[in-house]
């Protein structure tokens, strides 16, 4: 099952490659990772999208606590929580037509940047489940599709 793990981590070098080395020596796979700043500026925020049952997410939420860096560990798919992704999609204006660029613009989670040469790039914050349906609408006129990793919150 899917599981997304919430890190306060202290901002401090040699953080993240802690994490990251925690993952890869135990065989965990990190499905897609964020780190930004927090609302406190001594501390980041590392979002981590993992999978596994809940004997694996448990055993790897106690070996994130026992990191010095660590300050707070939570597992925020168990709660009600928000979660959202980015994805940007490049596509020749030539090979989109006027009523798929009108519905385009209609849609609340889209928005669309023209370039200079002649491409739209399509950016689209949604869930993770809305990204892939828009992803695969798109995919056989895409030029690049770049995409982040899913961030959340506990919404309760």
């Amino acid at each position: 099952m899917r599981h997304i793990i919430s890190v306060l981590l202290e901002n401090e070098s040699g953080s993240l490659s802690r994490v990251a080395g925690l993952f890869s020596a135990r065989s965990f796979n990190i499905e897609s990772l964020s780190v930004a700043p927090s609302e406190d500026l001594s501390a980041s925020r590392m979002t981590i999208v993992t999978s596994g049952d809940d004997a694996v997410i448990e055993q790897i939420i106690k070996q994130l606590d026992k990191l010095v860096d660590v300050i707070k560990v939570s597992e925020i798919t168990s709660n009600e929580h928000i979660e959202r992704e980015i994805a940007f999609v490049k596509i020749n204006d030539k090979d989109i037509n006027e009523k798929t660029m009108s519905e385009f613009s209609k849609n609340e989670f889209l928005k669309l940047h023209k370039t200079k040469k002649n491409e739209i790039i399509i950016e689209c914050v949604d869930s993770p489940k809305k990204i892939n349906d828009f992803i695969k609408s798109v995919k056989k006129i895409a030029v690049k599709i770049v995409r982040s990793g899913a961030v959340g919150i506990n919404s309760n």
